[in-house]
This record gives C-alpha cells, sequence and structure tokens, in this order.
C-alpha cells in the first residue's frame, strides 16, 4: 500500500458533503427514525418491559445504564428473522468495534449540520479525555486503515470540540514505513520527519489492529485493541462472551439472540458439522470484518469449493444459516428465516441487516445512528443447480479490490430516510428491539474485555489463550 501523508486538521475544517454518501446527504430521516432516536431511556425500557412480561425491569436498566471502561463504541448488525409459528425477534450477527454509520445517516436537525458524528464525540469522546488518568503529555490523533470519509468527519469534529489540532493519519497492516509508531506503549505520529507524541487517540483501524497497536497501551484509544480480542473484531471470543452473559441474564428475561454456533471448528471437522445443521451453514474465519472471511453453504458445491481455499488461521466458527424457510438450518430451537424486505414492483424480497450505532455515555448507552443494507440478489423459495448463496444473503456493502483498496457498492444502502425506510417492513418495537440486542451484546464483550485485563492493568495472555487457542492469532498479538 502507498503510503499516505499525515495531515493536521485544524478547528472550522468540517464540510458536510465531503462526509456523507451523496445519497444521504439531502435525505430526511423518516419521522419514525427520529422519534426513536429522541426517545427517553425510561420510555424504552417501559415499553420493552410491556412487550416482554417476563423481563426484570431493574436489570434491562442496569445493562442500559452499564459504564463501558474498554467498548465504548460499538455497532451491532442484527437480522429481522421470524420463526415457523411467526415469532419474529432481532438477532445479533456480529457486533463491531470502530462500526460505520455515520455517513450514511440522514441529520436528526437540519440546523446541527455535523450530525451524529458531534453526538459521539460530544457524548463519548470527550468525556473519555476527561477521564484520562495517565501522565501522557502530547497531541491528539486520528488513525485509520479505511473509510476515510467517515473518519475525516471525526478527525474535523474531534478538532472543533476539543479547539485543538489533530493529526490524522491512516495505519495500515500493509504500509511499509507508517507514520504512526509506539515506542513504550506511547503512540508517536510523524509529520514533516518529526516525531510528535500522542496522548489520546481514535482509532477506525480495523484489520488484524493488535499486530501493530499494542494491547498494554498508555496512549489511550477509542477503542483500545482489547475490545477487538474480547469481541469486537473477533467473533470466536464474542461467541464464548455472549453465551457467559446469557447465562448470566437467564433470570432475568433477557437474551442476546444469536445463531446456534459452534466454536474452535478446526476445517477438517466443518463437513461433520455443516452436515448436522442439516447442509445449510455459515463458517466464518473469526478475526476477519467487513464482509470479508463470510462463506455461506447451501450446496455440497459450496462447501466443496470452500474447503480447497487456505486460510491464515487454524479455527473457524461455524454458524446456523438463516435463509428461506425451505433452505435454512435445522436446529435445537427450530428454523428461522429472513422476515426480508417488503416485495418490490417484481414481487422480489430481499435480505437486508441493520446496524445499529451506540456508544457509552455518562447518562448510559444510547444510540447514535442506524441504517440497513440488502443483498445483491432476491431471496428464492427453492434453490437450484449452481445457486450463488451468497448473492441472495450477504449484505455487507464494502469490496476489498485486488490493489487492497477499499471500495463500497452503495446501490445496496438502504436509508432511515422517508424512502427507503418503509421498504424495511419494520416498526418501532423492532427498533427497540434491535437497540437493546445491540447494548445486550456490547455490555457481554466489555465485560469479557475487563475479564482479559488482570488489576494491574496488564493483558491475561494465559487467559485469552485458554479461550482462544489459535496459534497463528497468538502470533500476532503485539503486547507492548
Amino acid at each position: 500500500m502507498i503510503q499516505q501523508e499525515i495531515k493536521i486538521i485544524q478547528p472550522l475544517e468540517f464540510e458536510p458533503h465531503n462526509h456523507w454518501y451523496p445519497k444521504a446527504l439531502n435525505a430526511t430521516i423518516h419521522p419514525m427514525i427520529n422519534f426513536f432516536l429522541n426517545l427517553e431511556q425510561e420510555r424504552i425500557i417501559t415499553r420493552y418491559c410491556h412487550m416482554h412480561p417476563k423481563v426484570n425491569k431493574e436489570k434491562l436498566s442496569e445493562i442500559l445504564n452499564h459504564r463501558s471502561k474498554y467498548f465504548l463504541w460499538a455497532g451491532a448488525d442484527l437480522l429481522n428473522v421470524t420463526s415457523a409459528a411467526g415469532k419474529r425477534q432481532m438477532v445479533v450477527i456480529e457486533n463491531n468495534s470502530c462500526p460505520s454509520g455515520q455517513k450514511s445517516m440522514p441529520l436528526i436537525d437540519d440546523n446541527k449540520e455535523q450530525g451524529s458524528y458531534r453526538l459521539m464525540i460530544e457524548r463519548t469522546f470527550k468525556p473519555f479525555l476527561k477521564n484520562l488518568r495517565n501522565k501522557i503529555k502530547g497531541g491528539l490523533a486520528v488513525i485509520y486503515d479505511k473509510n476515510p470519509m467517515e473518519v475525516s468527519g471525526y478527525a474535523k469534529v474531534i478538532s472543533e470540540v476539543m479547539n485543538e489540532p489533530v493529526f490524522y493519519s491512516s495505519f495500515s497492516d500493509q504500509e511499509k514505513d507508517p507514520n504512526v509508531k509506539f515506542n513504550d506503549g506511547i503512540m508517536y505520529v510523524r509529520h514533516q520527519n518529526k516525531w510528535h507524541q500522542i496522548r489520546a487517540a481514535f482509532r477506525y483501524v480495523t484489520q488484524k489492529p493488535w499486530n501493530r497497536i499494542p494491547i498494554n497501551c498508555k496512549t489511550k484509544i477509542l477503542n483500545p485493541t482489547v475490545a477487538c480480542l474480547a469481541g469486537g473484531r473477533n467473533k470466536m471470543v464474542a461467541a464464548k462472551a455472549y453465551d457467559i452473559f446469557n447465562a448470566e441474564l437467564q433470570n432475568y428475561g433477557l437474551k442476546i439472540n444469536i445463531p446456534e454456533t459452534i466454536w474452535d471448528v478446526s476445517k477438517n471437522e466443518i463437513p461433520l458439522w455443516v452436515k448436522k445443521l442439516g447442509g445449510h451453514a455459515v463458517i466464518k474465519v473469526p478475526y476477519s470484518n467487513a464482509g470479508q472471511g463470510v462463506y455461506t453453504i447451501v450446496t455440497q458445491e459450496e462447501l466443496d469449493k470452500f474447503m480447497e481455499m487456505q486460510f491464515d488461521y487454524d479455527l473457524f466458527i461455524v454458524q446456523s444459516l438463516i435463509g428461506n424457510y425451505n433452505w435454512s438450518s435445522t436446529t435445537s430451537a427450530g428454523k428461522l428465516y429472513h422476515v426480508g424486505t417488503i416485495p418490490n414492483a417484481k414481487n422480489q424480497t430481499f435480505v437486508a441487516d441493520i446496524r445499529m450505532m451506540v456508544s457509552s455515555t455518562e447518562n448510559g448507552i444510547k444510540p447514535l445512528c442506524t441504517y440497513a443494507r440488502r443483498a445483491e440478489k432476491p431471496l428464492v423459495d427453492h434453490l437450484s443447480s449452481g445457486t450463488d448463496s451468497w448473492s441472495m444473503l450477504g449484505t455487507n456493502l464494502s469490496i476489498k479490490k485486488s490493489n487492497g483498496v477499499w471500495d463500497n457498492d452503495t446501490n445496496r444502502l438502504v436509508l432511515m430516510d422517508r424512502r427507503d425506510f418503509n421498504k424495511l417492513g419494520i416498526g418501532l418495537d423492532d427498533l427497540i428491539e434491535a437497540y437493546i440486542q445491540t447494548v445486550l451484546s456490547m455490555v457481554a464483550i466489555d465485560k469479557m474485555a475487563q475479564t482479559l485485563v488482570n488489576k494491574q492493568g496488564r493483558f491475561r495472555m494465559k487467559l485469552f489463550k485458554s479461550l482462544n487457542d489459535d496459534i497463528s492469532l497468538l502470533q500476532e498479538i503485539k503486547l507492548d
């Protein structure tokens, strides 16, 4: 990858057209989304407990008011699914540290042109800086490895809110001589051949961040790398975090809804688990993201093709596949299948997922923005020979080109505006459910991150290894 020149962002540089997709820039937010984002927490709790009478109100309030220690900013991907009996639910596919979404979100208030970029920085990043206990002096930085449209928006808002310059630099896994380095756990950035010490940084580094950002870091970073290893970029440990937290929630009527998940699966075991799930499954490389390393299997041909591939890691996750009712995985809890979009003029229904972005604030975990994405091709009732299941089930918009550069397929973006939102076929209770599922999964990962750090603030490598004994991954982790 070509080395990018580092920039210094000054206050008052924010220009909206540089930080939103063109189709989102002038979109008008749907009234229901606006209403949802302005709902007080107590009203959300009251409504949810009214609809789910077995839920313990005090426990739900405690969770929504959780003060995250490591996982402060999250974005869950959720599927709107139903059972044969018509029981609808939101299912968490994954929860991401460094989530995207701002550039796809219509303004809540037309008079506030920085939108939820500013909400995120004022609610979460600024208090995070106030709470710094370290003695590290220096500037502020924003580092990234993709999504410059959105990340540069954050950098400009940080500069304005904090009223100081911000170093803005790429930090890709492929850069030969990056402008970011760490000495003794302190971050430095290079500008005009001079290295500058950094006291705190905002991070949008998504690809293997643990191989170049040390876990035991003195410069405070939002989110820190431990949040990624605890589940924010590690689907293997995330699945275990959800399982542990679900056990805690069992007596309170709450649960993180996830597909049936088998973890620590070696490659040669995969066909056995796919068979157990009725020949339909999802296989995941646990440490990939942005739609990479996810394989939907609905035919023997797709399974054979997967087994011929070579991978960097030794262990995989196998999950039940949610498809059409006629070809979804058979699990102990029965079949789940996609509700999908409202049929279009051709009577075609598409798979869509919902991204719900939230952040930890001084007043609990609050929603920031939301958008949806649909699959490329419509969902079919019956599979035919040569079916490409990913084109019907894959919703991620990120595309990695052969030269390593990232792009986005915005044709499949579904905005939460007056025009697009109605196509999703969801209501206010679905949005509340998506928000609560996002918070539950975020808290589970934050609790796991807290477990992985000892009282001295050091990463517990032995414990992590017991949870995720993948030699290839362990060799990548940069501790100091």
